[in-house]
């Protein structure tokens, strides 16, 4: 067993240590007002643990008083903090985990809605009653508007049939393009799939054409089956559904087979596609299960609605309230005072404030008078900014930053301030100034009401790499929830009326164009030039999105804006960039200008997603042109498209409704949701936002609820485990700690919780029988787990999942959905470089899961196997192509090969634009079948390894010269084939460059996130460099070439790097 860690703050994640027979004492409260207490063993069901208590309350006064046993359910508070009743009493004690031993017999009569509520709490690691107790008016609408759109898309579901039902849960995985070469992969020009049939041994292969529909193969199937067993009764083919074989997941509809992603992937693979002929009687159950679920949740809510709103009262702007523009004031504040500002009792502080859009500044930045004090600091200032209130636009925001003034930089001794030289200071007459605490605030409230009145901002004291004008405007518009030691600033907005002022309403806004518009009938129709302007507005057009505009630039754009309109309408971005954003009548013109523009391809309307686009409209703009986008594509960007929620001020808005509409109408991109979300939900600054989405995409999908949460169980129960094993790992052998491992895997709470669950990496998989005796842990620090299960399909490799806890794995899922995107891009121009861009999820902080591929070895595995001395086996030429012939035989060899040589250039190519650092022997792969991947991506963007100020790595991209033996074929002279790999690498290299402003509007959008290798756009300038964007192709390709021939003129550097790499892995096994 596993040794017992004595901690008492956490009972559960100690006693997950000891055995299936471990008691733990819990107190239980009747509803006789009776007490009693019980030891119970920890992972026993609560059904066992009410007939435990049962049998104890027999013998206890006032038992005659109890109604029957099943008139009970326990209750208890959860580690939400939440009173959860434990409705399924099939759960363990231990998977409940209640904040403290101690559970309450309750009759079951309570209110239904709480029982949801706490449900979702649970599931999303956040208490409901965190957001009630906000009283926050934004958060009570936004959770009211969201709440109708789940209940909408609940009563929507009911009567559904059950194909329909088959098509939102388990929408069938397709790609549209065909790849050129996909006929070379086929049987004299057909297709072979094997045919299982549901419940029975038969198994029937055909060959078929690609363009068969799935109704036809049933057909096919059937009837040969009939045949076979002499029957000759009449089936329907729609009645029943092709499932992949081990996989929740289906194949249906008109579509013709190659086109489901599947099917194409066996295609190409040379594997044999197995598929499961299902009844649809099976399916039809499971879509009434649902239904079930779905009808109950709608009855308990239409039995609980509250009491209906109040009709709203319509604005007449003139009666009840002025409008913003109206406002010819100067904008003021007044800054009353600051508290907690921890700085050294002899520093001075002022107060930095400025107004943004974006990133651009509206006017100049304020300084208030610089003040001396201890715990407050009184200023009583107003500060009066250069642009007037009429001129605010919509989403303005004011922020503050807190410096210290000091005579000189801070003593070694002194810990209260920050390390001035960790962020930009400014040096002044001698003085140095530093940050303490910055804070943002929305000049405009959600319903777009002037603020008005006191306002207390709790700070922030982390500060970001980059400031602008010392401010930090892309930072949090919430102030921190911690406010028992957060710097305070405690400011006013000025009244400038009785009335409330209001930001205009749409229409107001396109009247105020209008008028301008007539106004300048008489001068001509603005906005067009010559076609003197037609190439100059080219060449501004065609630059890449990190090139900065100058003050001509955007004055002759905005002039000739119907031009950029017609001409270039890719050019938005730039164009709203060039607005003077300060100016009420550009504003204007601007919205009504944006009502004629044509959509943009979704690719290029995901740039004005980014922080430099805060308009509101500019961004239900982008939007709606993002609905043009199919799942498979959505999927394909979510990950950014999540961070973006960051920049959004208010919880109601274009993108959160995107979001939670396509989530709700297709369960995939609603579990990658779930898990975006709520691998982030413990940050403060988005707490509120995710948890507000999370809530309402539960509500909405009210069955999926159960598959996620048994996914929250499972890694909650691994996060547990990789503890016990990171505890014990110092005091017991590798062999040791592998049993103890075992020993915890075998126990039924284990078992059950990591059994039959669907894949947080990909819901088609199933995770359905742990395999003990397989699973592992591995060496590094943080001890990974490596759970393995049987493989359901048939003939399939086992499966396999890593489980990470301390490890942040964010930078990796970026840089694989990156992977991911050069593959399709490749794939579009006809190019398949047979990338291996394997799963990898973030689940929590720190936390999450990565894909384990089958039948693949690192390249130091494979050279140290084929040597006797480690120091040798690095230069072993001969060892990868040994262990490609061992595996692949005649034909086979050459397939593997050319595997070999497609991913080994498509990886040559990725990392070399992406900049992946630190490439030892350890973190390159082969698989078996000769494909080349790499794993493990700490260090991208050029932020390569060094050692005593030399990088250690010298080389664009790993290209060893035993690769080039393998993509030869092991004969030296054989330039045909090493001709051929470098012209792959240099057309996968040109595909890249043309879509250079994808590739750097999709890590502009990850800034938010705050990767300790992205913090800044100057980070994004390795891409821009990398691709050469700003020169032309043929520059581009010199470029290019040069630094493949520096790759293999510099490889023996890596290959000393990889013997240093070997003989130290050698050393420590």
């Amino acid at each position: 067993m596993p040794p017992a860690v004595t901690d008492i703050l956490d009972i559960w994640a100690v006693d997950s240590q000891i055995g299936a027979d471990g008691l733990i004492s819990v107190d239980f409260l009747l509803p006789t007002g009776t007490y009693i207490n019980l030891d119970v063993p920890r992972d026993a069901t609560i059904c066992h643990i009410k007939q435990l208590l049962w049998k104890q309350a027999h013998s206890y006064p006032l038992f005659h008083l109890l109604m029957e046993i099943d008139s009970y359910m326990f209750s208890c508070v959860n580690q939400t903090a939440v009173r959860e009743e434990l409705e399924d009493e099939t759960r363990r004690l231990c998977d409940v985990r209640p904040f403290l031993p101690v559970l309450k017999l309750v009759t079951r009569n309570c209110d239904p809605g709480e029982k949801l509520g706490s449900k979702i709490g649970v599931l999303i690691g956040k208490g409901l009653h965190e957001f009630d107790a906000l009283q926050d008016p934004e958060v009570k609408e936004f959770r009211s508007k969201m709440r109708r759109i789940s209940e909408e898309k609940l009563l929507s579901l009911v009567g559904l049939s059950w194909v329909d039902w088959l098509k939102h849960s388990y929408p069938p995985e397709q790609e549209p393009s065909i790849p050129e070469n996909f006929q070379d992969k086929l049987y004299g020009g057909n297709l072979v799939v094997a045919i299982h049939f549901d419940k029975c041994q038969d198994v029937f292969s055909f060959q078929v054409s690609p363009n068969i529909n799935p109704v036809k193969l049933n057909e096919l199937a059937i009837r040969k089956r009939l045949t076979i067993h002499g029957k000759e009764d009449e089936v329907d083919p729609s009645d029943y559904v092709l499932q992949i074989s081990g996989r929740l997941e289906y194949i249906f509809g008109d579509h013709p087979l190659i086109q489901f992603q599947y099917i194409r992937k066996c295609v190409m693979n040379r594997i044999l596609p197995h598929l499961t002929l299902v009844e649809c009687c099976s399916i039809k159950k499971m879509c009434e299960q649902e239904m079930i679920a779905i009808e109950g949740a709608i009855n308990r809510k239409s039995s609980n609605l509250p009491l209906p709103l109040p009709p709203k009262k319509t604005r007449t702007v003139t009666q009840l309230t002025h409008s913003v523009w109206d406002m010819s004031n100067p904008f003021k504040i007044m800054l009353l005072k600051g508290n907690k500002l921890n700085t050294e009792e002899t520093a001075k502080v002022h107060v930095r404030a400025g107004l943004f859009h974006g990133t651009e500044l509206l006017c100049k930045p304020i300084v208030s008078a610089e003040i001396s004090g201890r715990s407050e600091h009184v200023w009583n200032e107003t500060l009066e900014f250069e642009i007037n209130v009429c001129d605010l636009p919509r989403m303005a925001r004011l922020c503050f930053a807190v410096y210290a003034v000091m005579d000189k930089m801070k003593t070694k001794k002194s810990t209260k301030t920050i390390n001035p030289s960790k962020y930009q200071t400014i040096r002044k007459a001698g003085k140095v100034h530093y940050p303490v605490a910055w804070v943002n605030t929305m000049v405009f409230d959600f319903k777009g009401q002037l603020k008005s009145g006191d306002l207390l901002l709790h700070s922030w004291t982390s500060f970001p790499d980059e400031l602008e004008e010392m401010l930090n405007p892309m930072g949090t518009v919430r102030t921190n929830p911690y406010t028992e030691n957060a710097t305070a600033l405690h400011i006013k907005f000025q009244e400038y009326s009785k009335l409330p002022i209001y930001y205009p309403p749409f229409d107001k806004i396109l009247e105020k164009a209008a008028e301008i518009a007539k106004s300048s009938e008489n001068a001509g129709m603005p906005g067009r030039g010559g076609k003197k302007f037609y190439i100059e507005l080219k060449e501004i057009m065609e630059r890449d999105p990190l090139t900065q505009l100058c003050e001509n630039e955007m004055d002759l754009i905005w002039t000739l804006r119907y031009d950029c309109r017609e001409n270039f309408p890719q050019s938005l971005p730039k164009l709203l960039l060039s607005i003077k954003w300060n100016k009420l009548e550009d504003v204007a013109q601007l919205q009504a200008l944006l009502q004629i523009w044509s959509k943009l391809p979704p690719r290029e309307a995901l740039e004005l997603l980014d922080f430099n686009y805060p308009d509101q409209y500019v961004r239900e703009y982008a939007v709606g042109c993002l609905k043009q986008m199919s799942d498979e594509e959505l999927s394909q960007y979510l990950l950014q498209l999540v961070q973006v929620l960051k920049y959004e001020p208010f919880l109601d808005c274009a993108l959160s409704r995107f979001l939670v509409e396509r989530a709700l109408a297709n369960r995939r991109i609603g579990q990658m949701l779930f898990w975006h979300l709520r691998s982030e939900v413990h940050i403060p600054a988005v707490s509120i936002q995710f948890g507000v989405i999370l809530e309402a995409y539960c509500r909405g999908s009210i069955a999926h609820m159960k598959v996620l949460s048994k996914q929250v169980e499972a890694l909650s129960k691994l996060k547990t485990l990789n503890s016990i094993i990171k505890l014990n790992a110092m005091k017991q052998s590798k062999a040791k700690g592998k049993d103890a491992m075992h020993t915890c895997l075998k126990q039924n709470a284990y078992r059950e919780a990591l059994s039959d669950l669907q894949s947080p990496l990909n819901p088609s998989v199933i995770l359905s029988e742990l395999y003990v005796e397989k699973c592992k842990y591995m060496d590094s620090k943080m001890k990974p787990l490596w759970i393995v299960y049987n493989n359901k399909m048939f003939g399939g490799d086992l499966l396999g999942i890593i489980f990470k806890n301390g490890d942040d794995l964010r930078q990796d899922m970026l840089t694989l959905q990156i992977l991911r995107l050069m593959d399709l891009l490749w794939k579009e121009a006809g190019l398949d470089l047979r990338m291996l861009p394997y799963g990898c999820l973030a689940t929590g902080d720190h936390s999450g899961l990565i894909e384990a591929v089958s039948a693949a070895e690192t390249i130091a595995d494979i050279q140290l196997n084929s040597s006797n001395v480690a120091a040798a086996a690095a230069f072993n030429k001969d060892a990868l192509l040994n262990w490609l012939k061992e595996y692949n035989l005649g034909d086979d060899l050459d397939r593997a090969i050319e595997e070999f040589t497609l991913s080994c250039a498509g990886y040559c190519v990725a990392t070399y634009v992406l900049g992946i650092g630190d490439r030892h022997s350890d973190n390159i792969m082969v698989r078996k079948n000769g494909q080349l991947f790499h794993i493990d991506f700490g260090h991208i963007l050029g932020n390569f390894k060094s050692k005593f100020g030399i990088k250690r790595e010298r080389v664009p991209f790993i290209l060893t010269y035993d690769f080039i033996h393998v993509i030869q074929q092991g004969k030296t002279g054989n330039t045909e084939k090493f001709g051929r790999f470098r012209q792959c690498c240099e057309d996968a290299y040109l595909i890249l460059r043309r879509h250079g402003n994808l590739f750097i509007t999709l890590f502009a959008l990850m800034l938010t996130a705050g990767l300790p290798e992205l913090t800044s756009v100057k980070d994004i300038q390795y891409l821009k460099d990398s691709l050469a964007l700003g020169k032309s192709e043929e520059e581009a390709l010199k470029q290019f070439k040069q630094k493949f021939d520096e790759a293999l003129r510099e490889s023996w550097t890596t290959k000393v790097n990889w013997m240093a790499h070997t003989v130290r892995k050698d050393y420590r096994s």
